[in-house]
């Protein structure tokens, strides 16, 4: 499903080059829950952009559903993504002029969804939301939002979906009753789930966590079975 190669990234600074991520290989089967864990500044999110085609790495490959996203222009990794890839990220990212049924719809309509309105509300009330669907985010809690964020990232169906951070605005309470929604939709839909997080707990609840420190892959364990 999702590929890393000999990925490594270069950026230029005041100082000179700077390795980002250096030779980093792994592979990701369909439906699988992966944690990508590390220290600050241990190239974690950069890595979560590269996989999403976000971004292209100094050298190396990346696949995605089969297809090589080094060998593709930016117009063409967008559209992979708007065909596989899901996003819920630490700070929502909800248009603030559209309430939340509109929110889940604009990534249906922008699919070519023939009934945008009824897919989302069906997501919304998976997540628990039948009530809140005309309520704009500025009228949400946290929660909500990123529930409602949940439901965007869900509601095309992705191949894959990239969380960074996903509950590291919310209280712990909360975050853990939206980690437990999105492993819930995560085994229901057979979504890769690809998550970056500092918490200890919640990556020890995917089927794997890969280690990085200053870079470079150490680590790539399986959950006990």
């Amino acid at each position: 499903m999702l590929s890393a190669e000999n990925v490594t990234k270069q950026v230029i600074s005041p100082e000179g080059p700077l390795t980002i991520l250096s030779d980093v290989s792994f592979s990701i089967g369909k439906g699988e829950s992966v944690a990508i864990v590390g220290a600050s500044g241990a190239g974690k999110s950069t890595l979560l952009a590269l996989l999403a085609g976000l971004d292209l790495p100094s050298s190396g490959t990346i696949r995605l559903n089969g297809i090589d996203l080094t060998a593709l222009d930016e117009d063409g990794r967008a559209a992979l993504r708007a065909a596989n890839v899901g996003f819920v990220f630490q700070s929502f990212h909800l248009v603030p002029s559209l309430n939340a049924m509109e929110n889940v719809m604009l990534p249906l309509e922008l699919a070519g969804n023939e009934t945008p309105k009824r897919s989302a509300l069906r997501i919304l009330e998976q997540v628990g939301l039948k009530e809140r669907v005309s309520h704009y985010p500025s009228q949400l809690s946290g929660g909500e939002m990123q529930r409602v964020a949940i439901a965007r990232a869900f509601a095309t169906e992705p191949a894959v979906l990239f969380a960074d951070e996903p509950t590291g605005n919310l209280d712990s309470r909360t975050g853990e009753h939206i980690m437990d929604l999105m492993f819930e939709l995560n085994r229901n839909s057979s979504t890769t789930l690809l998550l970056v997080t500092h918490d200890k707990v919640l990556a020890g609840r995917c089927d794997r966590e890969i280690s990085l420190d200053a870079g470079r892959l150490i680590g790539d364990r399986r959950a006990a079975a």
